[in-house]
């Protein structure tokens, strides 16, 4: 998809009003999006491409019946902040919220207008739900995994690197999960021999510094546990890793150059998503939609980088790979 079809098919970058383009007598509906991303990084675009084609199926055309505004945090709390209260300035119909980063603000500018979450990993702990059952107020959506993914990531990381006995697992502080996260892969690490520890990522800068640090002690890997400024910084992870021969294992899929990933697909909770606001749209309360977990997992092995660092990957652990990079 290039990138001025992705445009058009969002919205945002619309040459004529969006009422003029709309069907006669046809009320134009709004959404707001909010994301972690920077505006050009693909993974985001890909996500609010799912949303608007799912929407598009389900009969939200937008220029026609919807309009979709769509705001790019560039993993900047502050910048998101400032766009939360500008989308919920624009009175949309429901706002569609890419990650915990981007749903906290927007409930501290709304408790009206409904939310739709995805990729949260925890939303009762973080406050955004009363149940999964039952979510209660304006918000509902989609968790991206359990705690225990955290904890299995280093079980994989043991598997494709068994002499690592260091480990940093990176993770985004301002990521309210992020504290679980790391929790889950302390619980397992004494029982694998690792020692862990724990490195923030904020600026460029630091993250430089901490991993070339952490690198100088041999036989030491790396957890990356998902928030929005780690995957602002992916790049530079994966590049870090790679000069210091740091086996590393990844979320998300869309890590593509690192080692192994493995995680919830990220594009679907964004289609599924659209359902939700579908039915609100149509009149359903978001209290009365239950908060739903993720239904697929991906296992993705890159074997060029295993070879780059001189590592055989276990059959056994290639037989359960979803997919193998070569």
């Amino acid at each position: 998809m290039r990138r001025r079809e992705f445009i058009a098919l969002i919205g945002g970058a619309a040459a004529w009003p969006v009422a003029a383009r709309a069907q006669q007598g046809e009320r134009v509906r709004r959404i707001g999006v909010l994301m972690p991303f920077v505006a050009d990084d693909p993974p985001g675009q890909r996500r609010v491409l799912a949303f608007a084609q799912a929407l598009a199926q389900s009969g939200w055309i937008d220029g026609r019946n919807v309009r979709i505004d769509v705001r790019w945090g560039a993993g900047d709390p502050e910048r998101i902040r400032i766009y939360a209260a500008e989308l919920v300035a624009l009175a949309p119909d429901v706002i569609l919220a890419g990650t915990s980063a981007t749903t906290g603000p927007l409930l501290q500018a709304t408790r009206a207008v409904p939310i739709v979450f995805v990729q949260v990993a925890d939303p009762i702990g973080a406050g955004f739900v009363e149940s999964l059952a039952r979510p209660g107020g304006n918000t509902t959506g989609f968790t991206n995994f359990e705690y225990g993914m955290s904890a299995k990531r280093l079980e994989l990381l043991k598997q494709i690197a068994p002499g690592i006995t260091r480990v940093a697992g990176l993770r985004d502080p301002t990521n309210p999960a992020g504290i679980g996260q790391f929790g889950a892969v302390q619980s397992v690490a004494p029982s694998l021999g690792v020692e862990l520890s724990s490195i923030t990522v904020r600026e460029s800068a630091e993250l430089e510094r901490a991993i070339t640090a952490f690198a100088r002690e041999a036989n030491g890997g790396l957890i990356i546990l998902p928030g929005g400024s780690v995957v602002s910084h992916r790049d530079q992870i994966i590049a870090l890793a790679a000069k210091h021969r740091l086996p590393a294992v990844y979320p998300y899929r869309y890590y593509a150059g690192g080692l192994v990933s493995y995680g919830p697909d990220s594009i679907v909770p964004f289609r599924r998503a659209a359902g939700y606001i579908d039915r609100i749209l149509n009149g359903e309360n978001p209290a009365d939609l239950p908060v739903q977990a993720p239904t697929k997992f991906e296992l993705i092995i890159n074997l060029k980088t295993a070879r780059a660092l001189g590592l055989e990957v276990p059959s056994s652990l290639l037989a359960r790979a979803d997919e193998v990079i070569e």
